[in-house]
């Protein structure tokens, strides 16, 4: 996942709004979300290379999302799966915070990486770039491949595009999150960050839908929670010739447990 927007109690009717995209190559081969056979309680999507996942929630209401870290000169071949990292956060018993501890003493086996794990509206991040978890305070949120909030052009205008839509009357709708991130709207070169990759990457990158012939936005996904552990999820899925204008593939999930459901 290479972008997550998110706002953490702030809206009178949900706890958490979040809505995020998973950029990877095409060739990649990915299983689209739903609940696995050998692990029931989750619901997510699958990377059939490397295992593990991007993005999750379980029927007990936790929920856990992954972005790398871009820096091409740290990048360490055959290091694990980042991936995995959230899959054993949904698998297993352990509260975020516990996990994330005792995450951090083996981070650095890990090609760079941001985690956000919680359960309702209790959220930790940890970047193995940049120290110890932390539980995040009710506000709104941005995160692409560098460190929490870093002001990247995507970043900043996708934080502005959901404060939009936390302003609309009646609250954020799942369409209207997913159509702002599907916004192309690449950034200007002098406001481009400079993380090791070409010009040509930089600005392909750029915005919060990215299109090539070989690497792009694979999926959308939008987590919901309203204040009676009411939990909406869903998956848009995209394939390269996406434009805009009608859906690949939607992924609906249904199940209740624990008080907490999803719809």
């Amino acid at each position: 996942m290479c972008l997550a927007l998110f706002a953490i109690d702030v809206h009178p009717r949900y706890k958490l709004v979040f809505a995020a995209n998973r950029d990877e190559f095409y060739d990649r081969p990915t299983e689209q979300a739903g609940f696995w056979n050998e692990a029931p309680e989750v619901l997510a999507g699958r990377d059939l290379r490397g295992g593990g996942t991007w993005m999750g929630v379980t029927r007990t209401g936790r929920y856990c999302a992954l972005t790398n870290v871009r820096d091409p000169a740290a990048q360490r071949s055959g290091a694990p799966s980042r991936g995995r990292v959230v899959s054993a956060y949904l698998e297993g018993k352990e509260s975020p915070d516990e996990y994330l501890s005792s995450l951090v003493h083996r981070g650095g086996d890990y090609n760079g990486f941001n985690l956000l794990a919680g359960r309702g509206e209790e959220v930790y991040w940890y970047s193995n770039r940049a120290g110890e978890p932390q539980k995040l305070e009710p506000g709104l949120y941005g995160l692409s491949n560098a460190v929490l909030d870093t002001a990247w052009p995507k970043v900043v205008r996708g934080k502005a595009g959901l404060q939009r839509l936390l302003d609309e009357d009646g609250g954020p709708a799942v369409e209207g999150l997913l159509d702002l991130l599907t916004d192309r709207t690449p950034a200007a070169d002098e406001d481009l960050p400079r993380t090791g990759v070409s010009l040509a990457w930089e600005r392909l990158l750029s915005p919060l839908f990215i299109s090539s012939p070989t690497y792009g936005t694979r999926s959308s996904t939008v987590l919901l929670i309203d204040r009676e552990d009411r939990v909406t999820f869903v998956e848009r899925t995209h394939d390269r010739t996406f434009r805009g204008d009608a859906d690949a593939a939607f992924a609906f999930a249904t199940a209740e447990s624990e008080g907490l459901h999803f719809s």
